[in-house]
């Protein structure tokens, strides 16, 4: 994406972008800050925990598998990557839907993805209409966590439904967590949305 610094810039400016600049340096920073994380999330959302017995007791996070997201609208190539990197450096491998009213510059990271160092098949962006591809993404048996940021009103309530019946777990970005321009919008802890916990139980002594 630094390559490409300027390439990003001006579609973001087609797009009407306020602060074109601003927003890629943000998105290349916000990789960066969460491949820092892919080798210690696992310490601070896992924990060692007392038992009442010779044994140990330790929980883990791990990959949930498949996660679908919907990028919003508001910020479309930071809000993307704030919500595809914490899922990938999860583990797990995404299918993202690209802001349907500023696809373009969505088209221009996957091409820097495809040339990158991301597993192929790790990242997939799609384009087209919410309303016709959130009900088949929300519903669909393959996919363990759909990531709704990007939608709301009937849609995101008939998304819910449909991951309900799936049943697949519903995440989103908090209030705070979309002012993604703010420090706020990134955290560990939002990893742990895209995460299963396993918890072993191991004697002590063996």
């Amino acid at each position: 994406m630094q390559s490409r610094r300027q390439q990003f810039v001006d579609e973001l400016s087609i797009g009407g972008s306020r602060d074109a600049e601003g927003e890629t340096d943000t998105a290349i920073d916000r990789w960066v800050w969460y491949a820092g994380w892919s080798d210690k999330f696992a310490q601070i959302l896992g924990s060692a925990n007392p038992v009442d017995g010779p044994y140990f007791n330790f929980t883990t996070p791990e990959p949930a598998g498949v996660v679908a997201l919907v990028a919003p609208n508001d910020a479309p190539l930071l809000a993307l990557v704030s919500r595809v990197a914490p899922a990938i450096v999860a583990g797990n491998t995404t299918v993202a839907l690209a802001s349907e009213r500023w696809p373009l510059v969505a088209i221009a990271l996957a091409e820097a993805l495809a040339t990158s160092d991301v597993p192929g098949g790790v990242i997939n962006i799609l384009t087209g209409k919410a309303a016709e591809l959130v009900p088949w993404m929300a519903g669909h048996a393959d996919v363990n966590v759909v990531d709704l940021s990007g939608v709301s009103g009937e849609l995101r309530a008939d998304g819910e439904r449909r991951a309900a019946d799936a049943v697949t777990r519903v995440v989103a970005a908090s209030a705070a967590e979309r002012r993604w321009f703010d420090s706020r919008a990134q955290s560990p802890y939002i990893i742990s949305g895209f995460c299963e916990y396993k918890t072993v139980w191991h004697p002590k002594g063996a």
